[in-house]
């Protein structure tokens, strides 16, 4: 049975890939930042560490008790991770470091730990859950979209210097995903935002709309439709570089790819909601 570590399963696409890969056979660590929600997946029955990514020691700690349950992993999937949304303007160092060591340096780290194992048996693969904001950049979600250009950057080197392994690497990039994570952001702008001090005001209540909503975006996919990805990356025998996830993530992929950048700066400004304010 091979094993998989999968962070970031409290809820939505973790915890549907979480379900989905013990059906299918896999043995499943499910990792969640918080002690409750770990509670949850074991009561559920899922072999359950506590893992924050924000914490090296967290990291290490839950890394050495799953590696005390077995000899290797055979796949590591990158999942747990949050949007900080704000103008560029109004997100401080603290603010823009705090995303940064959720969504990339902890996924780093933790990766680093996990490939000597994996490249001992050349055999594994790594599957990092992006986002067509890891390609394409829109207003008041810089802090989020700098933080998937990197982990796109890192995973494209990886890729390379990793070329004579028989570890693969993949890269998922979903639109609209049925979960929480808009709820998650419109807490992240509550806590770190001062709203009331900024020149973006206008753009924040109608972007605060949209979070607190319970009306799917457009083009919006259960999360089933990256389970049926990440199958894919650990089964097939040369797994995909990258899935693209939804239609807006294939659309904006060719529009990127056709038209010149200032006509995109324009589209992805009104799908972003960054005009007048």
């Amino acid at each position: 049975m091979q094993a998989v570590l999968i962070t970031g399963c409290s809820s939505g696409i973790g915890l549907c890939l979480a379900q989905g890969l013990k059906q299918a056979g896999y043995r499943v660590f499910a990792t969640a930042r918080k002690t409750q929600d770990v509670e949850m997946l074991i009561q559920l029955g899922f072999e359950s560490y506590q893992l924050d990514l924000s914490s090296s020691k967290s990291i290490k700690q839950a890394t050495k008790a799953i590696y005390e349950q077995v000899d290797e992993l055979y796949g590591l999937i990158h999942n747990g991770a949050y949007g900080q949304v704000g103008a560029l303007e109004d997100v401080s160092r603290k603010t823009l470091e705090a995303q940064f060591q959720a969504n990339v340096f902890g996924w780093h780290e933790l990766t680093n730990l996990v490939l000597p194992g994996m490249k001992d048996s050349n055999n594994g693969r790594i599957i990092y859950l992006s986002s067509v904001l890891g390609f394409v950049a829109m207003p008041f979600r810089g802090s989020y979209n700098a933080s998937k250009f990197a982990i796109e950057g890192l995973v494209d080197t990886l890729r390379l210097e990793l070329m004579n392994t028989n570890v693969q690497l993949s890269l998922i990039q979903p639109g609209p995903i049925e979960s929480k994570f808009r709820i998650n952001a419109y807490l992240a702008f509550k806590a770190n935002i001062d709203m009331d001090n900024s020149d973006y005001q206008s753009n924040y209540k109608q972007m605060i709309e949209r979070l607190k909503s319970d009306k799917l975006a457009d083009y919006t996919l259960p999360a089933e439709s990256i389970l049926k990805c990440t199958l894919h990356a650990l089964r097939s025998p040369k797994a995909k570089i990258r899935y693209w996830v939804t239609f807006p993530t294939k659309l904006f992929a060719v529009l990127k790819r056709i038209l010149p950048s200032r006509i995109m700066d324009k589209i992805l400004v009104q799908a972003g909601g960054g005009g007048k304010r």
